[in-house]
């Protein structure tokens, strides 16, 4: 017969630790609220799929600076009005957390303006900014700060610049602010509010603090591989050097526009150029947030564009083949880079809409 072993005295006290507990009436510590972020700098490379991300990196001998953002999503990117979004929706959908009607800015699908993440930004009491290789006032930029039913109303876009209190604003659409329909010259305006109004790449380096309007090209700006050179990165820099001064953070939208355009001309050296100009700024954006700490990164696009397809390649060489299925957008899933502070919140497959939420929830703002 075996004996029975007595219990001890250590398990009479874990049975008796919870009635301990609330005859005292205390409380099991929480565990603490996630850290909100500082800052956020969003970049787009529009028209930006994994193809084209590869077609870049392959180009590159096997590497990018992309890769140190070790959370990645997919970003279904459809609009409320068809299968395959513009760049209006797409941009509209990350920037207000709503689906919209292609060609829509900065409205819902009843047209209806909905606040950006850009205005909540300075709602809170951020600086904020916007860069493109395109115009400014084009659909993307324009989506994170006007509100139009039509991507097409540049010039009703460009009068939107003068409602927000954006920082910083870098790109091309000069035409747009100074030689309208209505004959109203908008740099005026815009000097009377306090920015510093400059037009060519090589001078952003004199403004060091204060409100900076970078209208640098008439119209769009040129090519990368056509004159353009590296005006991405020196403005993405400048940026983040003058919106970095406000105490409370900031907010920052850079894209990569041209990526798009190669994409609808078909033309495999146009998407790898743009590409690779794209990631020579994320690494110094990434060299920001590593040195600061508080900054998420985000790298996604609004949809893909050409249907771009590998077909052959050599990493070594660092050559790339390719054909196209397309000379407009697609309606296939985009990635989504994270680096920083929140980035985990970034991994999984969701809605472009999602994007804006997340962002939300990293500022630690209320909806």
């Amino acid at each position: 017969m075996q004996k029975v072993k007595k219990m001890k005295k250590t398990t009479f006290l874990l049975i008796t630790l919870p009635l301990l507990f609330a005859c005292n009436n205390l409380q099991m510590p929480e565990e603490p609220a996630p850290k909100k972020v500082k800052n956020i700098i969003l970049m787009i490379g529009d028209g930006m799929g994994i193809a084209q991300v590869y077609a870049g990196m392959t180009a590159n001998c096997g590497s990018l600076n992309l890769e140190q953002c070790q959370n990645i999503g997919l970003s279904k990117t459809y609009s409320a009005s068809s299968y395959i979004t513009d760049s209006g929706a797409g941009g509209t959908a990350i920037a207000t957390g709503h689906k919209t009607y292609n060609g829509a800015i900065g409205v819902d699908k009843d047209t209806v303006p909905q606040k950006t993440i850009l205005e909540h930004a300075e709602d809170h009491g951020k600086a904020s900014g916007l860069i493109a290789t395109s115009t400014i006032t084009h659909a993307t930029p324009a989506s994170f700060i006007a509100h139009a039913k039509s991507r097409n109303l540049y010039e009703e876009i460009a009068n939107d610049f003068l409602k927000t209190d954006i920082d910083v604003f870098i790109g091309g659409g000069l035409n747009n602010f100074n030689s309208r329909s209505d004959s109203i010259d908008l740099t005026q305006s815009l000097k009377a509010n306090g920015y510093t109004l400059i037009y060519k790449t090589e001078d952003l380096k004199k403004v060091k603090s204060g409100k900076l309007a970078g209208l640098l090209y008439e119209g769009a700006p040129p090519k990368y591989s056509e004159g353009r050179g590296n005006m991405l990165t020196v403005a993405a820099e400048k940026a983040i050097e003058i919106l970095r001064q406000n105490k409370k953070g900031f907010f920052l939208m850079i894209e990569a526009s041209q990526i798009d355009w190669g994409g609808h001309d078909n033309k495999t050296g146009y998407v790898v150029d743009e590409m690779l100009d794209f990631d020579r700024t994320i690494g110094k954006v990434l060299e920001f947030a590593k040195a600061d700490g508080n900054t998420l990164v985000i790298v996604t696009a609004d949809h893909e564009t050409g249907g771009l397809s590998l077909t052959g390649g050599d990493l070594e060489k660092g050559e790339v083949e390719a054909a196209f299925s397309t000379d407009y957008h697609t309606s296939v899933m985009v990635p989504v880079f994270a680096y920083g502070p929140g980035s985990d919140d970034f991994r999984g497959i969701y809605e472009n809409t999602e994007l804006f939420h997340k962002m939300m929830a990293a500022f630690g703002f209320e909806e």
